[in-house]
């Protein structure tokens, strides 16, 4: 049918065609209900003939519908006009895959960039059920911002209700929806999509490979002089190796292409999320994605685009160059096999008594943590029927020692619930509370703990007898394989993870024989209890060592990315954690459905954000040195301000703090033209975030002098003197807004109790809000009108934020944040609203884990 501008279909006015194919007509289109432009796609009118198929369309329609994930096109409203049924969709801006490949070859950057978001949205459409069936670059639309959309699932089926059906001599060409006909595009159509097979998610995959090559290549995977030589292309011949393009393409990546490509829908990968997950390994590498420069590990510490890190250790080792030095010419070669392949984060892991077996924690696509049960010649995990918990341990008998609902205390470490149950299975029986470690002794009698105590924290081992204490944490304490020592972490303080490596003998005389590192986390015996080996980072990649008890280190293994040592068999099996980090700064605007990334590079920390929620004043710590910058929430490219660290935006938004270097004193920056000012030197250090008044005159900031403990300074702005407005104890709760807005008062939080306090600027007697539950909530700033406190949940995800009312104490919920894509999402240690509440910006840690069994470490 054919559509002028200006007439009117349904309740969409139509503004102008945009185009026509086999599939029907497209219109720009204005919703004038919601006050927005739609695409409309009237389908010919032969739809209406055939109940059958109008039925179908319907149905795939409704299903398509479900749909709503930013890297699929979002389907409102269909309908019926003249006989001719239509589809309403967002309106979208940009090119199909198909244009852009017009000139050739894409970048490889860009094509994983592409590949990556295409995987993303198959992944959430096989997930309810949905399988398009005619991927191809024309069905691939890149809006103006860069964001891939898949569009056309005018083909998708629901596939669970489908059966299969014979072969049949079905005609090449045809696309239909009947059982045994051929449907697709030719040249994208799986090999059981050609001989009229049920087609299913591993189709898409299928397609997906061959969209992929030809995104890196500028070529098509299978090529032929007619669409019957296409189709036995398909069935029979391997595409040309993308080696042989003459682009520099990495063989990780040449890999996952040619695993997509199986003939056999068995042989291929089997889920469009675990083709993401690689594909997330290699997506921010140099061209050649052959080595990457290492980064700092952990927070505060920069971050590093990733490599497949386990795939660079075998690389490191094959070549003799594992630990930094030749290897000896008959010393084995590593082996490493993956063991999971989901979204998400892993917690914790432990070999079973047989050296075989693997029970794991894991957070998988944004669930709770679940512990599950993995023999490596097996490709599922079996979940275990318990309640969320880590392992910290397993008996030779197989009796589990588990943290149930563990909690995090320190960072990379949580403190639960001591429960123990068998392998076997059975209930938890609960031993004591808040215990961070509890690994079993060789015999299985006894244990070793490591809990919080008022002073620091103790070892215990066995349990009640103290062999050490410290002011700090302590992590990761394991008992040696003849049960006379313990090793474990001693970090100083209760805040990093860096710090030594320790032993404990049975009197308590400690000895430190590694360290220090600015990073540790997974550490264990070896099977003859000669040596600790230990994850930990000096300054840059964490690496997994080894140290005798007399002291002398060797690295065993030095990789990209964050490795964590988990267990060692006592064959000598080694069971290692590869995670993905990144810290993304989000922001959820008034009315917005998602929220939007606003991110610079891997590791960004959103420091502020304006009163009005249009400016973010971020850090970022993924590239060489710490740098400050500015970004418009509407998604403007940022302004980069100056090295160092970012502390606070006035009110105004005139004027930033910004710490250029450790050693020298803060600067007060324009964030226009002018000249910097810098702070008056003084003997206290600034901590992290400092408060503007609300006139701009004074700021506000913790500060810890030497031999003092943390407290709260004020000075005037720009050339004032530091003044103490609290006593010792006290310090800034991570706010940026901690002031009043009528400038007398502020908070702050206790350093023993954790506790929220309110403070005078004037003087007087301080109030402790008792409201807030020291335990799980944090101020995030005030109320618009002064007369409450927003507050969040902590160490949760999705967070809810509450407005709480300071002269009754009550609450009410205000918003509650919740990513768009919970997978490996953990932790939000930024919180920022503006005035009225209506803009959040968070920073948002991910961490994506893959666990490793390792043959051949030495």
């Amino acid at each position: 049918m054919s559509n002028a501008t200006g007439a009117r279909l349904g309740p969409y006015d139509i503004v102008a065609p945009i185009g026509a194919g086999g599939m029907g007509e497209v219109y720009r289109a204005r919703d004038a209900r919601l006050d927005r432009e739609v695409a409309i796609m009237v389908l010919p009118a032969s739809y209406s003939a055939d109940p059958d198929r109008l039925r179908r369309f319907e149905l795939e329609a409704r299903a398509a519908g479900r749909l709503n994930h930013p890297n699929v096109m979002a389907i409102y409203d269909i309908g019926s006009h003249d006989g001719a049924p239509y589809v309403v969709a967002e309106l979208l801006e940009g090119a199909t895959l198909r244009e852009k490949l017009a000139t050739g070859a894409l970048p490889t950057r860009k094509a994983v960039d592409y590949a990556l978001q295409i995987a993303r949205g198959l992944g959430a459409a096989h997930e309810k059920g949905i399988v398009h069936r005619d991927l191809k670059p024309e069905n691939v639309f890149v809006t103006n911002d860069g964001r891939v959309k898949i569009l056309d699932f005018g083909l998708a089926k629901l596939s669970r209700p489908e059966t299969s059906s014979p072969l049949t001599e079905a005609p090449t060409e045809t696309r239909g929806t009947e059982p045994g006909s051929v449907f697709g595009t030719v040249g994208y159509m799986s090999p059981e999509q050609i001989r009229g097979q049920p087609a299913d998610a591993r189709s898409d995959i299928f397609a997906f490979g061959a969209v992929l090559y030809e995104l890196l290549s500028g070529s098509r995977a299978f090529r032929g002089n007619s669409s019957a030589d296409v189709m036995s292309a398909i069935l029979k011949d391997e595409p040309a190796p993308l080696v042989e393009t003459g682009r520099s393409i990495p063989a990780p990546l040449e890999r996952l292409v040619s695993h997509c490509l199986e003939k056999s829908a068995e042989e291929r990968f089997q889920s469009a999320r675990d083709i993401a997950y690689d594909l997330e390994a290699v997506s921010g590498l140099s061209p050649s994605l052959t080595a990457a420069p290492r980064g700092v590990v952990g927070r505060a510490r920069k971050k590093l685009p990733l490599v497949t890190a386990i795939a660079a250790v075998a690389a490191a080792a094959a070549a003799g160059l594992v630990a930094g030095r030749a290897t000896k010419p008959n010393r084995p070669v590593p082996s490493f096999q993956q063991l999971t392949f989901r979204r998400g984060s892993i917690g914790s892991a432990r070999f079973a008594p047989d050296g075989q077996s693997v029970v794991y924690s894991a957070k998988w696509d944004g669930l709770p943590a679940q512990l599950f049960l993995k023999r490596p010649e097996t490709g599922d995990s079996i979940p275990l029927q318990l309640p969320p918990a880590e392992i910290l341990g397993i008996s030779k008998s197989g009796e589990m020692n588990l943290a149930l609902s563990c909690v995090d205390t320190h960072n990379g470490t949580c403190a639960g619930t001591l429960a123990q149950t068998p392998m076997t299975g059975g209930a938890p029986h609960e031993i004591r509370e808040q215990v961070q470690e509890a690994d079993w002794a060789p015999d299985g009698a006894t244990m070793a703990l490591v809990r919080d105590v008022a002073e620091g924290a103790q070892l215990e081992f066995p349990p009640d007898k103290v062999l050490f204490k410290t002011v700090g944490h302590l992590s990761d304490a394991r008992i040696s394989p003849k049960g006379d020592r313990v090793a474990f972490f001693d970090h100083p303080t209760r805040i990093d993870d860096g710090g030594t490596v320790s032993v404990v003998d049975l009197a308590g005389r400690k000895t430190t024989i590694a360290g220090p590192f600015s990073s540790e986390q997974g550490l264990a015996w070896s099977p003859d209890g000669r040596e600790v080996w230990f994850t930990a980072s000096r300054a840059f990649a964490r690496e997994l060592f080894a140290a005798n008890l007399s002291g002398k280190v060797r690295s065993i293994a030095a990789v990209p990315g964050s490795l964590t040592l988990r267990d060692i068999s006592k064959s000598g099996r080694v069971l290692l954690t590869h995670d993905l980090e990144r810290t993304s700064v989000q922001v959820v605007g008034p009315g917005a459905l998602e929220d939007r990334d606003l991110s610079w590079l891997n590791w960004t920390l959103a420091t502020d954000l304006s009163e009005d929620g249009r400016t973010l004043l971020i850090e970022e710590e993924g590239g060489e040195s710490y740098v400050a910058g500015l970004r418009q929430t509407d998604g403007s490219p940022i302004v980069r301000l100056s090295p160092g660290n970012a502390r606070g935006l006035s009110y105004d938004g005139k004027w930033v703090i910004v710490g250029p270097d450790p050693s020298k004193p803060d600067v007060v920056l324009p964030t226009g033209a002018g000249q910097a000012i810098p702070l008056v030197a003084s003997a206290e250090r600034a901590m992290l975030s400092v408060s503007w008044s609300p006139d701009g005159k004074q700021i506000l900031y913790g500060g810890v002098e030497p031999g003092h403990r943390p407290r709260v300074y004020s000075r005037a702005i720009p050339s004032g003197a530091p003044r103490p407005v609290t006593p010792e104890g006290f310090f800034t709760p991570g706010m940026t807004r901690t002031i009043s807005p009528d400038g007398r008062s502020f908070l702050a939080v206790n350093s023993d109790d954790g506790s929220t306090w309110i403070f005078s600027l004037d003087g007087g007697e301080p109030r402790r809000i008792e409201a807030i539950d020291r335990a799980s909530e944090r101020p995030v700033r005030w109320t618009e009108d002064g007369r409450g406190i927003y507050i969040r949940e902590w160490k949760v995800m999705p967070f809810l934020i509450s407005r709480l009312d300071l002269a009754s104490g009550a609450r009410v919920p205000w918003k509650r944040i919740a990513p768009s894509d919970l997978a490996g999402a953990t932790d939000s240690p930024l919180v920022r609203l503006s005035a009225d509440g209506q803009t959040c910006a968070y920073s948002l840690f991910r961490k994506l884990s893959a666990l490793y069994l390792v043959d051949g470490l030495r």
